[in-house]
């Protein structure tokens, strides 16, 4: 048999395979109703089972009117959302090449997409103020995280 928390994860992932839409919200109180189980063990399979780093945001609203929301981010979301957080003014140039390298592996970018960024990286780093560099930088990424 299985446990509570397997129960309430498969309980989750049920409703938000169900959803088109890629994420689903569901009441505290209902999916505790529905597996006979207590409110705090739903907060424990959120907080362990449905995490970022699993591909999934979460954001929950507890009392009256609380709800639950889940939606699936995909992985490459993911991967962006990361390197972004990376990207600062004190960011060498090799941190940024070997991002390009890590998305040209995974297939997240072609050839001729690190062909054209690479040049980009190198004359940022050699002509634009940290700052400037920073958002040029940032943008390229959201560009090509937006046409993935």
């Amino acid at each position: 048999m299985s446990n509570i928390a397997d129960l309430i994860e498969s309980y989750i992932l049920r409703k938000l395979a169900a959803q088109e839409s890629g994420h689903v919200e569901l009441r505290r109180t209902d999916i505790a109703d529905k597996i006979s189980c207590a409110p705090s063990q739903i907060s424990y399979v959120l907080s362990t089972r449905f995490t970022p780093a699993k591909g999934f945001a979460v954001e929950s609203r507890r009392g009256l009117g609380g709800f639950i929301r889940i939606a699936q981010v995909p992985v490459e979301n993911l991967v962006y959302q990361d390197m972004l957080g990376k990207i600062a003014e004190d960011t060498p140039p090799e941190t940024v090449r070997s991002m390009v390298a890590y998305l040209l592996k995974h297939k997240m970018i072609t050839n001729r997409e690190a062909a054209l960024v690479l040049p980009m990286i190198a004359a940022a780093y050699a002509a634009m103020e940290p700052a400037d560099r920073v958002q040029l930088l940032k943008t390229i990424l959201l560009t090509l995280e937006r046409l993935s």
